[in-house]
C-alpha cells in the first residue's frame, strides 16, 4: 500500500532482487494484494523489460547449483540468501524484505511493503561518488566486501583502506571500511570511516545509520537525537530504526513530545513489526501522561510481536498494574 494507508492506483510489480539480478514475480490486483510461488515456473510468463534477463539468464532460485556427481546442491534458503522483495512503481520507494533465512515452514504472510511517492528527498543510499571510482579502487572494494562476508576481517580492512587511498571520494568504501573496523571493536577509527563517508558524501545516509548505532551503544543521548534527526531528515522513509533510536535519545534527553512523534513514525513505517520496542517505550510514554487504555494496547503489542523477549516478565508485570489504573482512572469526558 502507499505511505498514506490506500492501495496503488495502478498494478504494481513485485520483484525478488539478489545482488545484481532482478526478477518480477507477480503483480498486485486492485487493492495492492499479490501472491506466487518461489521458485515456481509460471513466473516466467509475467517477465517484462524490468527484469534483466527477461526469465532466460542464471536465475539463483530456479536454478540450482550442480555438483560435479551431478545431483543439485544448495537449499532454497541457502539460494535466498541476500535476496529481497521489493515493489516497482515509478514515482515512487519501495520498502524491502529481506528473504534470507527463511524456512520452508515459515508463514507465508510477509506483511505490508509501502511504498513512498517519491519528492525533493534530499538523501540517497546509494552515493553518487560509486560510479566515478577509477577501476583498481573498485576491485580493491569488491574485493574486500568480499572477504568480509567470509568473517576475514583483517584482510578485509587492508583492501578497503586499499581502494579509499586509492580514490579518497569512495564514500561507499569508507562506510563499509568503517563496519569491518566497528566489528574489529576499533570504534574509534570506525568512527572517522564513517566521518570520511559523509565528507565524500554528505547526502549518503548509511554512515548517518552507522554512527548512530555506535552512539546508541554509547548512550551518547544527545549525539544520538542530533545523527538521528540528520538521517531521517535526509531520508523520512528507509529507516525506521532511525526514527526509533530518534525517539529513544529524545526519552531520555526529556524531550517527550519529540520521542513521541519520532516513535509513532517508527511504529508506521515498521510494518511487518521488527522493532517491537518501539511499542514498549510507546507504552512507556502514555503511562507517563497517564493514558492507561492506550499504554496497555501498547504494551500488549509488544508482547504480542515479541513474546520471548528478555524482559517479557517485567512487561507482563508492567501490563497488569497499567490494567488496574485504566480500570481505576475515571471515565474520559465526552467529545463535544
Amino acid at each position: 500500500m502507499v505511505e498514506d494507508g490506500t492501495a496503488p492506483t495502478s498494478r504494481v510489480a513485485i520483484q525478488r532482487v539478489c545482488g545484481t539480478s532482478q526478477r518480477t514475480e507477480a503483480y498486485t490486483d486492485s487493492r495492492g494484494y499479490f501472491s506466487f510461488q518461489l521458485g515456481s515456473n509460471t513466473s516466467e510468463l509475467i517477465q517484462d523489460a524490468s527484469s534483466d534477463s527477461f526469465g532466460l539468464g542464471r536465475d539463483p532460485l530456479s536454478t540450482p547449483t550442480v555438483s560435479r556427481s551431478g545431483s543439485s546442491t544448495g537449499t532454497i534458503e541457502q539460494r535466498l540468501l541476500g535476496c529481497e522483495l521489493r515493489a516497482q512503481s515509478p514515482g515512487y520507494q519501495s520498502q524491502s524484505v529481506s528473504l534470507s533465512n527463511r524456512q520452508p515452514m515459515d508463514s507465508p504472510d510477509l506483511g505490508v511493503i509501502l511504498l513512498h511517492r517519491l519528492g525533493a528527498s534530499e538523501g540517497t543510499t546509494v552515493s553518487a561518488t560509486t560510479l566515478a571510482a577509477p577501476k583498481d579502487a573498485r576491485k580493491a572494494y569488491e574485493k574486500g566486501l568480499a572477504l568480509a562476508k567470509k568473517n576475514k576481517f583483517d584482510e578485509a580492512q587492508t583492501e578497503l583502506q586499499k581502494a579509499v587511498m586509492l580514490y579518497p571520494h569512495y564514500a561507499l568504501a569508507w562506510c563499509d571500511l568503517g563496519r569491518v573496523q566497528a566489528g574489529l571493536g576499533k570504534l574509534d577509527e570506525a568512527r572517522k570511516s564513517f566521518d570520511q563517508s559523509i565528507g565524500a558524501d554528505q547526502k549518503y545516509v548509511p554512515p548517518y545509520i552507522d554512527i548512530a548505532r555506535l552512539q546508541l551503544r554509547a548512550k551518547q543521548w544527545q549525539e544520538l537525537a542530533d545523527t538521528s534527526g540528520k538521517a531521517v531528515k535526509l531520508d523520512p522513509f528507509s529507516y525506521p530504526d532511525a526514527f526509533f533510536w530518534n525517539a529513544v535519545a529524545n526519552y531520555n534527553l526529556h524531550n517527550v513530545s519529540a520521542a513521541e512523534e519520532s516513535a509513532r513514525r517508527a511504529q508506521k513505517l515498521d510494518t511487518r513489526h521488527q522493532i517491537p520496542q518501539v511499542s514498549h517505550l510507546l507504552g512507556i510514554i502514555l503511562t507517563d501522561r497517564k493514558e492507561y487504555s492506550g499504554a496497555a494496547e501498547q504494551m500488549r503489542d509488544y508482547l504480542k510481536f515479541a513474546p520471548g523477549a528478555q524482559d517479557a516478565g517485567a512487561v507482563r508485570s508492567q501490563l497488569e498494574e497499567i490494567e488496574k489504573l485504566a480500570q481505576a482512572a475515571p471515565p474520559a469526558p465526552p467529545q463535544p
